[in-house]
């Protein structure tokens, strides 16, 4: 992976990541660039201005463009605003009070650059125990009654952010996406205070009844796909849910104790994995993950199951993809891609097309 900051793997990534998702309307280079100049690597407070600088410019020039009446161009701008304002709410620590407000209006713009789309997604509150979980169905052009994917980000992220790569990516393979900030993501943890669980299975099944009651899809060919701390979920999801046809790993976890076991405690990502547990301390923290774990469950898996993992994955050691697929007794398929390629860091955001076979698969598949 390319390191804009030669000696700040965290700071470099974030870089890296929103520069692919510039392939689907997320960004634009030299924007980024721009932006990435000034910031002081590891100076948190520079990482946030900066983004929030760019997203704040980034819309009013959409604002102007859709003052004048030029749509195509604002809608352009507002959701690469969202984008970099998600950006700069990414290292906000759940104590900051810019955190909520930086999130709203980030999705604010989503939903007006997204509203005016050919294909605008719809909006959805998916029933979840006394609440609910907030999520976008994409359905693909022209399609009525056809394949769905049912999808989750990691860790805290955000549906929105699932738009600027696997929704378009599903759409034009005539594959409708429901993208849903399960527990300990997106909306669900910042304003619906919904923590994350190991059983994400209850999440799943949810999301897949609604999507059965509610929306225009054929159930008989509904997959469900997670990407980074996702690979846990997706994998549990299939694992308990015998009604979804295919299972996509998008960076596979075994064991998110042992993700955690070898981080410090002051990981730039500490003060978030403690949030999505509710807890005070890392040493909490990990035990609470103790029981993220696929020993026991992998195997239970019955419908085809596709594992992407980065050989050189910072993150997420490559070990835990060939643990998931030697535990699989479904029809398994493992791709590495190699350290000597692009996209072998976490989750290909140094080369999103090496994960365009996983979306040929789930075609395939459904």
């Amino acid at each position: 992976m390319w390191h804009y900051y030669p000696d700040h793997y965290m700071f470099s990534y974030q870089v890296v990541r929103i520069a692919s998702q510039s392939l689907f309307g997320g960004g634009e280079f030299n924007e980024i660039i721009e932006a990435s100049s000034q910031i002081n690597p590891g100076d948190y407070e520079s990482f946030h201005r900066a983004w929030m600088g760019l997203g704040q410019r980034v819309l009013s020039e959409g604002s102007k463009a859709l003052d004048e009446g030029h749509n195509i161009t604002a809608r352009a701008a507002f959701l690469r605003a969202s984008n970099y304002i998600r950006t700069a709410e990414f290292f906000l620590t759940p104590e900051d009070p810019r955190k909520i407000p930086t999130y709203l209006k980030g999705i604010h713009l989503f939903r007006k650059g997204a509203g005016m789309l050919e294909n605008p997604p719809r909006q959805v509150e998916i029933p979840y125990e006394s609440s609910f979980l907030p999520g976008y169905f994409f359905q693909a052009p022209n399609q009525k009654n056809g394949p769905l994917v049912i999808m989750f980000g990691g860790l805290d992220s955000t549906a929105e952010e699932l738009y600027f790569g696997p929704a378009q990516l599903l759409n034009e393979r005539g594959i409708s996406l429901l993208a849903v900030d399960g527990p300990g993501q997106g909306g669900a943890l910042r304003l619906g205070h919904i923590r994350t669980r190991y059983d994400y299975n209850v999440a799943g099944t949810a999301a897949l009844d609604f999507a059965i009651e509610q929306l225009p899809i054929d159930p008989e060919r509904v997959g469900v796909m997670a990407v980074s701390m996702g690979g846990y979920m997706a994998a549990r999801c299939a694992a308990f849910e015998s009604r979804f046809k295919a299972c996509a790993i998008w960076s596979a976890i075994y064991s998110y104790y042992d993700v955690w076991a070898r981080r410090p405690d002051d990981h730039p990502l500490s003060k978030i994995a403690q949030h999505i547990v509710g807890v005070e301390s890392m040493a909490e923290a990990r035990e609470k993950f103790k029981t993220f774990t696929l020993q026991g469950v992998a195997e239970k898996i019955k419908v085809p199951t596709y594992i992407v993992h980065g050989e050189d994955d910072r993150q997420v050691p490559v070990e835990h993809a060939y643990k998931v697929y030697n535990d699989l007794t479904c029809e398994r398929t493992l791709v590495v891609v190699p350290v000597s390629s692009t996209g072998s860091a976490h989750c290909q955001v140094d080369n999103v097309t090496k994960t365009y076979p996983l979306y040929d698969w789930l075609q395939e598949q459904l």
